[in-house]
């Protein structure tokens, strides 16, 4: 326990300065790493109390930085939207979401091949409404995944505010989330006691990491600030997809397999106790087929079944969708070692 305490509070240190650099992203770095030592559920527990921390120590450090307008239009919206994510935790799984978050970032991509001149350009600000939103939307995203990082990068490099504001700014922003998340996860039972010694190990080297960033910070130029920014939110987005996505198939029992049926090659997409079989063929294009009982048929169907029944040992039934088609039945019937296949519209 105590080599694993030593080598997370290493990599934090690591990861706020990259963050800090960044303009955000130490969460998104540390949440593949919390994954494979706490069930997914305790994992946001464990990552806001060190991001709390780190939040507490760049607002002492740049407190005179911050964009107040920003704050105050931002937070209200998002802590009701924290107790929305925080309780969809039940019925949700955290990894989806992480999925849609790195498809997000990887998107930035053309932000990082712009000229200095486009990256210059000053946005209109954005309204009230779009600050309470993006609140809203933050505080969602946090609620669910215990992270924020990187995600809104996006809308304070496009704010105009500079590298120190960004910073400071976040930070006001994304404590109160912090503090009003870890009393949400207490209160519903997400976290432990192992976890709330990874997260005091991750918030030692939060506090660490920001006293010793401001001296590196004042060498970087605007504009490097911010093409290492979109540039992490990349990266932090491939990281984050091959995670989860391995996750996912990991966890939710998903494979691809390739049959072939009456000369017809299927592909058969398992996915936790369901199945989905493609099948692509020139002249119909795209099927997506799922298997059903026969209580699923529609009724003249159904009297077909009870018919055919009588003459084959098993009938297999698939239900077809094509774009822009009917929805049509194919009836798998066997006899002895015999196949014979049927199609029925709906």
């Amino acid at each position: 326990m105590i080599s694993t305490l030593v080598l997370l509070f290493l990599g934090s240190i690591l990861a706020f300065w990259i963050s800090s650099v960044c303009g955000g992203g130490a969460s998104l770095i540390l949440i593949p790493i919390l994954s494979g030592l706490l069930a997914t559920s305790i994992v946001p527990f464990s990552l806001t109390v060190g991001t709390a921390a780190s939040s507490i120590s760049r607002i002492l450090v740049f407190r005179k930085s911050i964009h107040w307008k920003i704050f105050y239009r931002f937070v209200p919206f998002s802590i009701p939207a924290v107790l929305l994510g925080a309780w969809l935790i039940k019925f949700l799984n955290p990894l989806y979401l992480q999925l849609f978050i790195s498809i997000f970032l990887i998107a930035n991509l053309p932000q990082i091949l712009k000229s200095k001149a486009d990256l210059d350009k000053k946005e209109i600000e954005y309204s009230n409404f779009v600050l309470a939103s993006l609140g809203f939307i933050s505080g969602f995203i946090s609620g669910i995944t215990g992270a924020i990082g990187l995600v809104f990068n996006r809308f304070y490099l496009k704010y105009g505010l500079n590298k120190e504001e960004i910073i400071a700014t976040r930070a006001a922003n994304e404590l109160f989330l912090h503090l009003f998340k870890l009393i949400v996860y207490i209160s519903l039972g997400f976290y432990s006691e192992f976890a709330l010694y990874l997260g005091l190990s991750i918030a030692f080297a939060s506090f660490i990491s920001s006293y010793t960033i401001k001296y590196i910070l004042p060498y970087i130029s605007d504009l490097v600030f911010k093409k290492i920014g979109y540039g992490s939110m990349i990266i932090a987005g491939i990281f984050l997809l091959s995670n989860s996505f391995l996750q996912i198939v990991d966890k939710d029992n998903i494979h691809v397999s390739r049959n072939w049926i009456l000369g017809e090659a299927e592909t058969t997409v398992n996915w936790r106790e369901s199945s989905f079989i493609l099948e692509f063929e020139l002249d119909d294009g795209l099927e997506i087929e799922r298997p059903i009982q026969p209580i699923e048929l529609p009724d003249h169907l159904r009297t077909k079944y009870d018919l055919l029944i009588q003459e084959y040992d098993k009938i297999l039934i698939e239900k077809v969708f094509q774009f822009r088609k009917p929805t049509s039945y194919e009836f798998y019937c066997y006899k002895g070692i015999s196949l014979t296949k049927l199609e029925f519209s709906e």
